[in-house]
């Protein structure tokens, strides 16, 4: 009946809807350093069975096929890419970049995060009043394990495997000062996105695996650059025209069914 196919229709247009927000948030952060693209995944919904494939009918012969009708499609989640971006230099000796798989440590409150420790592939840092390395954003979380900086070191750089020099006045040569430790995941899709670039882990992304860079898989870290957004706009713009022209058909599919609907309550006058 028509009323199955206005549902139908329904279904596809809550679908398209959220598609549609999630490619303008990923469109929005196509600057957002670190930023990882998400997808939408959508799967059917429950089936009528009105024939079973088969079934014998009177001369012994089975039915080739059966007969089902659709009741529509939902969203099933949202996918992250966690697809390298591309480096950006950007000359800042606090600007930190991952090559390869983890993440940074950063300090949250505990109700956003569990033991209060979040995670980021952002690595635009700066240094607050007490001299720690924070991120540079609207709230400045501190570095995980918190690395402080004297204002007096100069020339600071960073090796592959995280290991923090800097020139000591007086000192002919640079000298270790701190190492930073990245955190990765069995399973990075599982992680809860909490806003500010943040990640927190979940049951899915299993407990985080800490350790010094270029060890255990985790990439390696370079410093004067950025991570960028792996946003690939054309392939975006894209996806949002084929949402487009498939909310068209689903409102055209609405049309037709409310048509029919009208031409079967008008048979009895």
């Amino acid at each position: 009946m028509a009323i199955i196919a206005l549902n139908s229709a329904s279904s596809g247009l809550t679908a398209l809807n959220t598609q549609l927000d999630v490619i303008s948030n990923n469109l929005a952060n196509i600057n957002t350093a670190g930023y990882k693209a998400s997808r939408v995944n959508f799967q059917d919904l429950l089936y009528i069975e009105k024939q079973q494939p088969g079934v014998e009918n009177a001369n012994g012969d089975q039915r080739p096929t059966g007969l089902y009708v659709g009741l529509g499609v939902r969203t099933s989640g949202t996918q992250q890419s966690f697809e390298q971006g591309s480096p950006e230099p950007t000359g800042n000796a606090l600007d930190f970049m991952i090559d390869g798989r983890g993440f940074f440590q950063v300090q949250v409150e505990d109700d956003l995060a569990p033991s209060g420790t979040a995670f980021t592939r952002a690595g635009n840092f700066t240094l607050n009043a007490d001299g720690e390395v924070v991120l540079a954003n609207s709230n400045g979380r501190r570095l995980i394990p918190t690395i402080t900086i004297d204002p007096e070191y100069t020339n600071l750089d960073i090796s592959s495997d995280g290991r923090i020099f800097v020139q000591i006045p007086g000192e002919a040569e640079p000298q270790e000062v701190a190492q930073i430790e990245l955190a990765d995941f069995a399973n990075p899709s599982g992680l809860r996105q909490i806003g500010e670039n943040l990640w927190s882990e979940s049951a899915s992304s299993g407990p985080p695996i800490t350790g010094e860079p270029s060890t255990s898989g985790r990439g390696s870290l370079s410093n004067r650059m950025l991570e960028r957004s792996n946003v690939d706009p054309t392939r975006e713009l894209i996806g949002l025209i084929l949402t487009q022209r498939a909310f068209e058909m689903n409102s055209q599919s609405i049309r037709a069914a409310d048509e029919a609907l009208q031409t079967i309550s008008q048979l009895r006058r």
